[in-house]
Parts: C-alpha cells; sequence; structure tokens
C-alpha cells in the first residue's frame, strides 16, 4: 500500500513493521505523544504517514515528504541506493527516542543492579523506550555462596540463536539369536554429540537385550573393520561401513554346536547334517573363569579387488583349546543352512584360511598346524583390543577360494537384511528441513550455561 519512490522498499517495510506495531502506531495515529518542537519533523511525518495508512487517505505526496524528511535528516539515506532495512529502523527508532524528549538507549547506562531497581536509571521511558526498549537481566549466581548479581542490558534488537538439528539418521542391523529377528536393520535418531555408550543403550533397548551384551562393529562388503568403544565419539560411527550389532549366543556346554538360521530371502538348501566327527577333546581343558572366547567371523571369497564377503556374519562361543579340526568343523556347522551339500574335510587348511581382523596386525593368519589356534599371542593382543563396552571377543575372517566358494555354496552373495518401518521414518524425519519457532529460539538464547 505504499508507493515506492525509487529503491525505497526497505523504508517501506518498515514502515509497515511499525504501522502494525499496535503500541506504537496506536499513540502516532491518535496523537498521543510528546515531541520537542521542529526538531521532531521525523516523528511528526512518520505519524501523519501511519495515520493516512489506517485512516485510508494516504497519498503517494506523504511518503515523498517522508522521504524527504529522512534525507535531510540523514545523508546515507539520501538518493535512490539501496540499503538495508534493520540499518534504517535502528535509525528511525534511535531518532524518534530523541524525538519524544529521551536519551537514546545506546546512551543508557549499564551495571550491576539489585532486583526491582528500574533498568532506565529512574527516568520515564518514551513510548519507543516501552515499546522497543526492552533489557536482558543477567544473573550470575555464586556456586558456592549462591550470592545472586543481576546485571540489566537495554537494547534495541536482539540475534537469537536458530536450534539446530541434534540428532542424526544411523542405520544399525542387528545380529540377534532371536529366530524371528535374526537379521533386522533398524533407524536409529543418534545425539550428534553422544559416545558409542549411548548408541548401545538405544540398540540394547531395539534389541530387549542386555547393553552388555551388545558388541558393535563396522562391517564393511569386504569384511570386519573395527569395534566400537564406549568412550568414543558417536560422530564418525557408521561412516567408514554399515554397523552391526551382535547378540552373543547364551553360554551352553562344549560340544554342541548351534546352526545358524539362513538369512530372509536365502534359499535353505537341504543336505545332511555337518556335525564334528569327534568328541572335544578340549572339553577337559580350561574349565576356569576365560576358558570360552567370543568369535565375530565373517567369510570372503576372491583375492584383490575381487574380494567380497558373502554369507551372513557369524557369532560363535568356542573353548580356547581346541584344535584347528575342531574349529573348522565348527565353522563349518554354523555355515550349514547355505552348504550346497555334505562336506568332507580333505586335512588340515584345505578348505578354508582364517585371519585376524581388525587388530594391529591385520594380516596375521591362525595356522592349521597349531594343536591350539585360539591360544595364539595375536588373540590376546585382540582380546585386549576388543575395546571398553561390550563383552571381549575377537573378529576373525574366514577365507576362500572362488573355486571352493562356488562348489560349496554356489553364488551366495551377502546376507538379505529386513528393514524395520524405522529405517523410513528415521531416513524421512531427517531428509526433512529442520524447523523452530521463534519461541525456541527465545529459549535456547535465554538457555543457562556454567560459566
Amino acid at each position: 500500500g505504499l508507493r515506492n519512490h525509487g529503491n525505497t522498499c526497505f523504508m517501506n517495510a518498515v514502515v509497515q513493521c511499525l504501522s502494525n506495531t499496535a503500541p506504537l502506531a496506536e499513540r502516532l495515529a491518535l496523537g498521543r505523544y510528546r515531541a520537542r518542537g521542529a526538531r521532531a519533523e521525523v516523528t511528526q511525518r512518520l505519524a501523519a504517514l501511519v495515520r493516512a495508512l489506517w485512516t485510508r487517505d494516504y497519498t503517494p505526496q506523504l511518503s515523498a515528504e517522508f522521504k524527504n524528511i529522512v534525507s535531510k535528516h540523514s545523508s546515507q539515506f539520501r538518493g535512490n541506493a539501496q540499503h538495508d532495512a534493520l540499518e534504517f529502523l535502528l535509525w528511525l527508532l534511535d531518532r524518534m527516542h530523541e524525538d519524544l524528549g529521551a536519551a537514546s538507549p545506546a546512551q543508557q547506562t549499564r551495571g550491576p543492579q539489585e532486583v526491582g531497581d528500574p533498568p532506565w536509571g529512574g527516568c520515564t521511558p518514551c513510548p519507543v523506550g516501552k515499546v522497543f526498549g526492552p533489557v536482558v537481566r543477567s544473573s550470575l549466581t555464586c556456586p558456592h555462596c549462591l550470592k545472586q548479581s543481576n546485571t540489566f542490558d537495554p537494547f534495541l534488537c536482539i540475534s537469537l540463536p536458530i536450534p539446530l538439528r541434534q540428532t542424526r539418521a544411523l542405520n544399525v542391523t542387528l545380529v540377534l539369536q532371536c529366530e524371528r529377528w535374526r537379521f533386522v536393520r533398524v533407524g536409529l535418531a543418534v545425539p550428534l554429540l553422544g559416545t558409542v555408550a549411548d548408541l548401545r543403550e538405544m540398540v540394547a533397548r531395539e534389541g530387549c537385550i542386555p547393553p552388555e551384551q551388545v558388541i558393535l562393529a563396522e562391517v564393511s562388503p569386504r569384511g570386519f573393520l573395527r569395534s566400537l568403544g564406549d568412550e568414543e565419539e558417536l560422530g564418525p560411527a557408521g561412516e567408514g561401513a554399515p554397523l552391526y550389532a551382535f547378540q552373543p549366543p547364551p553360554a551352553r556346554r562344549a560340544g554342541c554346536p548351534r546352526s545358524l538360521p539362513a538369512s530372509p530371502g536365502v534359499t535353505r538348501l537341504e543336505g545332511p547334517q555337518l556335525l564334528p566327527t569327534a568328541a572335544r577333546s578340549s572339553d577337559c581343558l580350561h574349565r576356569g573363569p576365560g576358558s570360552r572366547i567370543l568369535l565375530l567371523l565373517c567369510n570372503t571369497a576372491g583375492a584383490g579387488p575381487q574380494l567380497a564377503r558373502f554369507g551372513p556374519p557369524l557369532v560363535l562361543r568356542e573353548e580356547r583349546g581346541i584344535s584347528w579340526e575342531q574349529l573348522q568343523q565348527s565353522i563349518l556347522a554354523q555355515l550349514r543352512a547355505l552348504l550346497r551339500g555334505e562336506v568332507r574335510a580333505q586335512g588340515p587348511g584345505a578348505l578354508f584360511r582364517i585371519r585376524l581382523a581388525g587388530g594391529s596386525a591385520p594380516c596375521t593368519y591362525l595356522s592349521p598346524q597349531d594343536p591350539r589356534p585360539l591360544c595364539h599371542p595375536a588373540i590376546d593382543r585382540a582380546l585386549q583390543l576388543s575395546g571398553a563396552g561390550g563383552p571381549p571377543h575377537v573378529k576373525l575372517t574366514v577365507e576362500w577360494d572362488m573355486s571352493t566358494k562356488e562348489r560349496l555354496f554356489g553364488n551366495v552373495q551377502e546376507e538379505v537384511v529386513q528393514d524395520a518401518e524405522s529405517v523410513r521414518l528415521q531416513q524421512q524425519a531427517h531428509r526433512q528441513q529442520h524447523s523452530c519457532t521463534l519461541d525456541e529460539c527465545f529459549q535456547l538464547y535465554t538457555k543457562e550455561e556454567q560459566v
């Protein structure tokens, strides 16, 4: 409703804002203010313009006269150049403050005051001060003596912080011992500034298992990368590779291996069940605490750029004193759901190699000639490096050559993981632009903080 007199958009916008600020517009339109004679030209012209807008008597001549008066009292707004609306607003409010007989808010004194003291030093503020000159009370409380000191800072404008999103979407594949939810990928809203311990708690709630049983590890298409410790920051988690959360199998009597249910989408091929060919000599060994060890295994085939993981990752709990043949048979028993038929061992180390993964020595292989391969010193070092949080474990990569893999497993690729509804919901929620209200901005600005 205001005529543009040549790049006066900044001026018109400010006039409209002031005209729609009811406490000030009412005083100006009804003449309820006391001006200081001829020096109040800017305020008088603004009052005439606001009155004309509300009485529908506006003519372009009124806004042109207001522009001329502004140019007369401020050289920076002369001519037809573009200007910043906020700069003009602050200048106009300061000018009105002077026209109406009060000191500029910028000239107000500031300093420690007691609760209840007038923030304007006892003077009666003008209408501009009442509407646009609030104060911020900064209260500082000593944590020891609890004495409180208050400082009042008058201001005309305030820069409010915008609250940012505090979470990000993170997908975690759960490898549980539950038959129904053997493999499931869940979506979580993890805190940006949290730790892995927070993620472990969230995963435990999703899987309905105790947090101390959760093993978190990054598993890439080529195998294990690393395990996550509780003290690590959560920011880079999941950036190197997808995150997996493993639940260890329950403690059971040695010599009773459990089969691994087939992944969803993988056809279970019928074949003779593969059981250990002999009684375990380790049954009588290491009966004390720590005699059993948790093993995380993944199967890979190929070499170099063609190296790729296949089948689901495995979780085993084995006696440390078992032989290579017994370890090999135990691994095959876990994989029998994926095997194409009966498998007969062809001698020590004939089917695959076992490499220590994710440790300080990534190229350490367990030897088939070692009578107790899980007692190797590299296994002890890997246990120490498994990180705080979750049960100690060792990550092993079972390496197959391509011909053996094709003969025993066919074209089996990575496991097929079922996505929970939370994956879609979290991605959708975090894909949307983050919005906030003005009240939330004020709440963040006035949030108490420790100095």
